[in-house]
């Protein structure tokens, strides 16, 4: 049974409706009629690697959603992608004529893959242009562009979802689980790392202006962890940087450690590191403990409780994440990982970079 959406009603309809239509617009069953869709069309915002290798490839294993069209500053990319994916050139937009995108009735998602510094232009621009969004993870640089950017997608009554993929891993939930139902009692101690090694000094990755730097990028990873795992809230932090390599981190930093105290008096210690390769998560509890390994990777993570193997296998991470977030947009339904979410990260990730500034404790509100 197909699923039935009601667009919204906007300037543009009453313009092309005429005077007697825009007149009973306000009736929420006036677009009623029109034919829903069984697919969504996503128009990916950058062409980099994490578009290049990974949503690109995904996309064409979804089933609630499918690759629309691209928006890139190269035309020579553009080309290579009209042709591998067979995008017609209407779907094809550059970052210069991207409003242009509210015209074209193929797209209804768009996907922002661009360094954190560009997320809340391109999240309020195509929330303005009537379209619904995927952000990729840090939602934005700071809480108040996170304010703004769900502000813009509740008055264009569009949805937004933030691109934590791990929190559609059946893996993640699964801790989740432990933590909330309190399976194996309350937590104690929990111990998360996520990191690489990057090496390349033109990177945005290096460059704290544009949202690079080990805690925005990695560090977000073990802080989704370590609240996931606790099932609340951290209420004070400590937090520490460390840079090895000057000459490529010069303005942001290569590791990052941080220590979180939750309200029940559980404990977690965490990094980000874009200086060393580690990717786990350690739980203690009052009655057994859990270990992860790899915990937040694109694939095969696993792990083993005092429950049992943790071991679900998932096909395709993002090809899960962009086909439940279309879902939940055809069914009108909340997003698994909102920008609210996105926005809690951020307000902690600013108190962390407060904290190693400071070296003192910072407290949460």
């Amino acid at each position: 049974m197909q699923t039935k959406i009601i667009t919204p009603v906007t300037r543009r309809d009453f313009l092309a409706a005429g005077t007697g239509l825009a007149a009973a617009a306000f009736s929420p069953h006036v677009f009623a009629f029109k034919k829903p869709k069984e697919r969504l069309g996503v128009a990916l915002v950058g062409l980099g690697y994490y578009s290049t290798d990974l949503l690109a490839p995904a996309l064409q294993k979804t089933k609630n959603c499918y690759l629309a069209g691209i928006v890139s500053g190269t035309a020579d990319k553009a080309e290579v992608w009209k042709k591998k994916y067979g995008i017609p050139d209407k779907n094809i937009y550059t970052y210069a004529n991207f409003d242009q995108i509210a015209n074209n009735p193929d797209i209804d998602i768009v996907y922002v893959v661009l360094p954190p510094s560009m997320h809340k232009e391109y999240t309020i621009r195509a929330a303005k242009a009537g379209k619904h969004v995927f952000c990729e993870k840090p939602m934005a640089l700071n809480v108040r562009e996170c304010e703004e950017m769900i502000r813009a997608c509740k008055d264009n009554r569009r949805s937004l979802a933030i691109g934590y993929r791990c929190q559609h891993d059946p893996n993640t939930q699964e801790f989740m689980r432990i933590a909330r139902e309190k399976s194996l009692g309350k937590v104690q101690l929990i111990s998360c790392a996520a990191g690489y090694k990057e090496s390349r000094a033109d990177n945005w990755k290096v460059r704290r202006s544009m949202g690079g730097g080990a805690m925005y990028d990695m560090g977000v990873y073990a802080l989704q962890g370590a609240r996931l795992a606790a099932g609340e809230e951290p209420v004070s932090l400590t937090a520490q940087h460390v840079v090895n390599r000057p000459e490529i981190f010069r303005e942001a930093d290569e590791i990052t450690h941080f220590q979180l105290h939750f309200p029940s008096g559980a404990v977690a210690s965490c990094t980000g590191s874009h200086g060393i390769n580690t990717n786990f998560l350690k739980v203690n509890y009052d009655k057994g403990s859990l270990h992860m390994d790899n915990f937040s990777a694109y694939e095969n993570n696993k792990g083993q409780s005092t429950l049992g193997e943790i071991n679900f296998p998932v096909d395709n991470q993002q090809a899960k994440q962009m086909d439940e977030d279309a879902l939940s947009i055809m069914q009108n339904k909340p997003q698994l990982v909102p920008g609210e979410e996105g926005m809690r990260d951020i307000r902690i990730v600013e108190a962390i970079y407060q904290a190693a500034k400071s070296g003192g404790t910072v407290k949460l509100a």
